[in-house]
């Protein structure tokens, strides 16, 4: 069962800042590029008309926003944590 898991669901290794917000972070972008994949070929094979292709992607958009504003990606609240703050 875990090989078919594996096979529906791929993830690639993570190259970027290991921190616990940016591994979820990556695991639910990974997530969102495997579903609008779904939804795109489900739209090209005329199983989902246009609009419903559309709106769900915009959904999970929205989804995938409001989890990168609730681990805070991109926010930088503690500039100096690499020296960055310091004056000179």
């Amino acid at each position: 069962m875990a090989d078919k898991f594996d096979f529906l669901y791929p993830r690639s290794r993570y190259y970027g800042q290991v921190k616990p917000e940016n591994l979820v972070f990556n695991a639910n972008l990974q997530e969102f590029t495997q579903r609008v994949n779904y939804i795109c070929n489900l739209e090209t094979g005329g199983k989902l008309s246009p609009e419903e292709a559309y709106s769900q992607i915009k959904e999970l958009w929205k989804q995938l926003k409001r989890t990168k504003k609730q681990l805070s990606i991109g926010q930088h609240p503690f500039q100096g944590d690499a020296g960055e703050n310091e004056e000179g």
